[in-house]
């Protein structure tokens, strides 16, 4: 399904559950048990099959039920698919009673499901997970993944009410069945996308199908998602209120932005000035924030958070949107250190938060360090530019580009580096390094000037698509333009498609390939044969062209070697040894694909053998 035939489906849905709610979920609920009634079909119709082959066929059929038997333990096995538990530093209730108690308040008053384990983890959120213990077949085991960053910058209430959110998906009562189907969209693309790609046998009974069923569950069910989404808001908003919520819900989307493009951002721009952190990033970060946010933009990332529009992107609805149906404005309300509901962790904050700051500490020093010799290095080197500028010689274009991008990195910064950015691109308008270079950080800064540098980069170089589309396509999605966006968005799929299939094409020779001639000239033959004179062992080489579909004017040349004399027996340790030597000394206009074509590669050995022109030693 594509992405326009997914937000089709999905508009005339919405349209549907609004003038026919209970016949929607009806459809709904169909479509739910049809994805368990094809495996119950497939599973009995196999054991059927089985049992009246040991009826009918006696002696011969039991040789036939034990490939049946076989394949429906394969199928068994390959439905059990095992999901990975959430990971997170895990709370007991003897640590944090205050929390265990909200939660036990807030479960018992929304009718759902115990958790087994409560973790803390360092993201700024907050959910639940629920992983089956019998794959497709469900018993799950219900995770509640806290983020302390949330815990630190949210008040108690306000941070009650993003827990009474998602509790809300679990809610039981008369939500029971929007709420099944709420979880039962995200199982099915969790576990169908395991089942159906690590290719276990069996499995090929059930692909066509749910590559077809998963994206129209999907859609079909996606109205219902998003009012779920809108429930479980309206659950929050009763048991505590609100403006608790939407002061929860306008701190997610501004707080979680600040710690995004600020917090995180200075902290990792700091190793390249500290040869180790020098900090504790979640013991510090509540204050910090609080500060931050006195110097920051704040009401422009509230606007911009309010300009979303709700979107078949995502289940969850814009802050708008979400506001609106709570009848509420957006409130940014910080609260006190006093207030903050990390104090629900009780006497076990300082060892949590410790913790956390610990295992950040241990998991990202490998890379400070390497980024603080890069750091070292790229002084280095933007002095030695200096000195040669300062001493009057005049920079190569490479060396120019550099010098700003070094400058930027290293030295006095983006403002700094912006006009030695433009001074190159106006020396090389059509330069693709330059037109990139300067476009990609108009861009980001919002300068709609960026646009037509970044086209001109894609029209000059086609390794340019890639990075140019997205580019182009978080522009127009962060100022809004999300059609635009869509656009651009659809040419980068359309690009990575491509680029898959080529990257696919040439990584195997196969019998049934096409292929022509070498087509290298007088000189290029001479110097590819004395090459492969100077390798010792080789008999026969063979040299063609495999013909492409993706970027044929890219070459892929196919080098067939023989290494075994008629009267001998093939060493396979030699032929490898044999084949890198080939690799590490022949060079030819594309690239090369080397291939013995003895032993169990010998068709390939005949064909090239009676294709004209392609034996070259």
């Amino acid at each position: 399904m594509t992405n326009d035939e997914f937000d089709a489906l999905v508009a005339r849905l919405e349209s549907q559950a609004v003038r026919r709610p209970l016949l929607y979920k009806m459809r709904v609920l169909l479509l739910a048990l049809l994805g368990y009634g094809y495996i119950t079909f497939m599973l009995i119709g196999l054991l059927l099959m089985t049992l009246l082959s040991l009826a009918a066929l006696k002696g011969i059929g039991l040789k036939l039920a034990i490939p049946l038997l076989i394949l429906i333990w394969a199928v068994l096995k390959a439905l059990w698919v095992k999901l990975e538990a959430p990971e997170g530093r895990r709370l007991t209730r003897k640590e944090a009673p205050a929390l265990f108690a909200m939660i036990d308040d807030l479960r018992r008053r929304l009718k759902a499901p115990r958790f087994h384990r409560v973790l803390v983890t360092h993201d700024f959120n907050a959910c639940v997970v629920q992983t089956p213990r019998l794959g497709i077949f469900g018993w799950h085991r219900n995770y509640l993944v806290i983020g302390l960053p949330l815990m630190k910058t949210l008040s108690v209430e306000q941070f009650r009410a993003v827990l009474a959110h998602e509790f809300g998906h679990l809610a039981g009562g008369h939500g029971r069945v929007s709420n099944w189907i709420y979880r039962l969209r995200l199982s099915w693309h969790t576990l169908m996308s395991s089942l159906t790609s690590e290719g276990r046998f069996g499995t090929f009974l059930f692909r066509r199908f749910f590559n077809w069923y998963v994206p129209y569950f999907t859609a079909y069910s996606f109205p219902l998602a998003r009012a779920n989404e809108y429930e479980a808001d309206a659950a929050a908003a009763r048991l505590t209120s609100p403006s608790s919520i939407a002061e929860a819900l306008t701190a997610v989307n501004v707080v979680g932005r600040y710690l995004d493009e600020r917090y995180w951002a200075d902290i990792h721009r700091s190793a390249s000035d500290l040869p180790r952190p020098a900090f504790a990033p979640y013991g510090s970060l509540a204050d910090k924030v609080s500060v931050g946010l006195e110097d920051q933009p704040v009401q422009e990332w509230v606007s911009l958070a309010l300009d979303r529009k709700t979107s078949s992107e995502d289940t969850h609805p814009a802050l708008a949107d979400r506001l609106k149906a709570l009848d509420q404005a957006p409130q940014l309300s910080l609260p006190a250190e006093q207030d903050r509901a990390e104090k629900l962790l009780g006497d076990s904050l300082s060892v949590v938060t410790g913790e956390l700051d610990s295992r950040w500490e241990q998991s990202i020093l490998p890379a400070w360090e390497e980024r603080y010799q890069t750091a070292e290095k790229g002084r280095a080197r933007l002095a030695e530019l200096a000195a040669e500028i300062a001493s009057g010689v005049e920079l190569t274009d490479q060396q120019q580009y550099e010098h700003a991008c070094l400058t930027e990195e290293f030295g006095d910064g983006a403002d700094a580096a912006l006009p030695m950015f433009r001074a190159l691109q106006k020396a090389s308008p059509d330069h693709p390094v330059a037109c990139y270079a300067l476009g990609a950080r108009l861009l980001q800064r919002n300068d709609p000037d960026g646009v037509a540098l970044v086209k001109r980069a894609i029209e000059l170089d086609d390794d340019a698509r890639l990075n140019g589309y997205e580019l182009l396509r978080d522009y127009y999605w962060g100022i809004g333009q999300e059609q635009q966006a869509h656009e651009w968005h659809a040419k980068l799929v359309e690009r990575h498609h491509l680029l898959q299939c080529a990257q696919a094409e040439r990584a195997q020779i196969t019998l049934k390939d096409k292929f022509d001639p070498h087509g290298l000239d007088a000189e290029q033959l001479a110097t590819l044969r004395a090459q492969l004179k100077g390798i010792r062992g080789l008999t026969r080489v063979y040299l063609l062209r495999k013909r492409l579909e993706a970027f044929p004017e890219h070459p892929l040349y196919v080098l067939g070697y023989c290494c075994t004399p008629w009267w001998g027996l093939r060493n396979r340790k030699r032929t490898k040894a044999l084949a890198q030597r080939i690799v590490d000394t022949v060079s030819l206009p594309g690239e090369v694909f080397v291939l013995n074509v003895e032993g169990d590669n010998y068709r390939f050995g005949r064909k090239f053998f009676w294709k004209r022109g392609t034996k070259v030693l």
